[in-house]
């Protein structure tokens, strides 16, 4: 046998990596370690401790790229302003600033003051917040050169108390919501009223008020869910018509939000969203009209740039259910439990090459316990895993947005580092 056919043999009896959903570039096992940016997760963990939330700047940076360049191939002006509810930790949003790529949306004084003492300037933030109190006026009044979106019309008639002939939006609810799957958890609006915005029957009413209090409306502004993919660009897409609506009736627009919503891949039968087809939908809409468009992503930014590293500090069969316990529970990521969004926890350090590791016959369903004193504190149940023991390290992916942001100290269990990968 000639040497090009032996080598062609032994690597066709080889055992091949199963295709694991989630991996790219950035994130893979090399050999049997788990990599993010480059890093070693379990040498990470190890050094670092666990609970620890890791993100990689150069995956936040490619999803800003990659949103911009979408954005201007609608030809329109346009401005990308994060939603630092989903990932406030300081150092990224510093990185984010160093990048240009970006401004800020803020829900919050301490959100606003936070974002500048990373760097960005007042004018670079809008805020877009709810059940507004005097105490955020007041802020809002020292910040005059901050895009403010207005939600309700008691907001418009205080607001314009403290910050007389300010330019700003309006914030409405089109009645349409979209989000992740059919998750009803994940709409900020459809056919249940909610808190969110104006509604039709009283935006003429706004617009008044506005206009009697001294106050200039340029723009409107839209935030109808969370997390829509490809199966939800259709219904996004008759939400921004029904905005049409509003925005003809503000001939002095120059700016339409789009808010954020814009979702990543939790599962294996998700695709990435097609920004192609939803830059598409936004240029239909607003050509020729002389509008700038502002969108503000939270999740899309940083959600898939973000891995949660826990210890597995238990394995052990009870009744028919084999359970491993790890160092952190609901505390730390609130959405499997609260949104009943999927997980998917992955071994950072595998006890065989990654091909024996994942095949279907080395897995065995095991359900993975938080360390919370609550029964509804469960990751996961029955999932496919690999081998797993007690020491090993478990990182939960897309734990880059609204995972630390929401965390608690229920338990008393809010000890979690943060690290930035550049």
């Amino acid at each position: 046998m000639t040497p090009d056919a032996l080598a062609a043999t032994s690597a066709a009896a080889l055992p091949c990596a199963p295709a694991l959903w989630w991996e790219r570039p950035d994130l893979r096992y090399v050999g049997r370690d788990l990599h993010l940016a480059g890093r070693n997760l379990a040498e990470l963990a190890r050094q670092a401790g666990t609970p620890a939330y890791v993100y990689s700047g150069p995956r936040v940076l490619e999803n800003l790229r990659r949103l911009k360049a979408a954005l201007e191939s609608t030809g329109l002006p346009h401005a990308i302003r994060y939603a630092m509810k989903a990932n406030r930790h300081g150092p990224l949003l510093t990185w984010m600033k160093a990048s240009g790529l970006c401004g800020i949306d803020a829900c919050s004084p301490n959100e606003l003051r936070f974002a500048v003492q990373c760097g960005f300037r007042p004018e670079e933030v809008s805020y877009t917040a709810t059940s507004v109190s005097e105490a955020d006026l007041a802020v809002l009044a020292r910040h005059p050169e901050t895009w403010v979106n207005a939600d309700s019309l008691s907001t418009l008639r205080r607001l314009a108390a403290v910050s007389p002939g300010r330019e700003i939006g309006i914030r409405v609810n089109p009645a349409l919501g979209v989000g992740y799957g059919e998750n009803q958890l994940l709409r900020y609006s459809g056919e249940r009223t909610s808190k969110f915005g104006i509604y039709r029957d009283r935006f003429e009413e706004a617009l008044a008020l506005a206009a009697s209090h001294g106050l200039t409306v340029r723009g409107i502004h839209f935030h109808v869910g969370w997390g829509y993919l490809n199966a939800q660009l259709p219904a996004w897409a008759e939400v921004v018509r029904e905005c049409l609506w509003f925005l003809d009736r503000v001939p002095q627009a120059r700016l339409v939000n789009l808010g954020g919503g814009l979702g990543v891949p939790h599962a294996a039968g998700d695709r990435p969203l097609d920004l192609e087809a939803w830059a598409a939908v936004i240029r239909d809409s607003f050509a020729g009209r002389g509008i700038e468009v502002w969108v503000e992503p939270g999740d899309y930014v940083v959600k898939d740039a973000g891995v949660l590293l826990l210890q597995a500090n238990t394995v052990e069969r009870k009744r028919a259910t084999t359970f491993v316990g790890v160092d952190g529970g609901f505390n730390l990521a609130v959405e499997p439990v609260f949104y009943r969004l999927p997980c998917e926890p992955v071994p950072a350090r595998l006890h065989q090459d990654p091909a024996r590791a994942w095949a279907a016959d080395a897995l065995a369903p095991v359900s993975i316990a938080g360390n919370i004193n609550e029964a509804l504190d469960l990751w996961a149940e029955a999932l496919p895993f690999p081998a797993v023991e007690e020491g090993d390290v478990i990182a939960f992916l897309n734990a880059g947005g609204y995972a630390a942001a929401m965390g608690s100290n229920h338990c008393m269990r809010a000890q979690a580092s943060e690290h930035l990968l550049l």
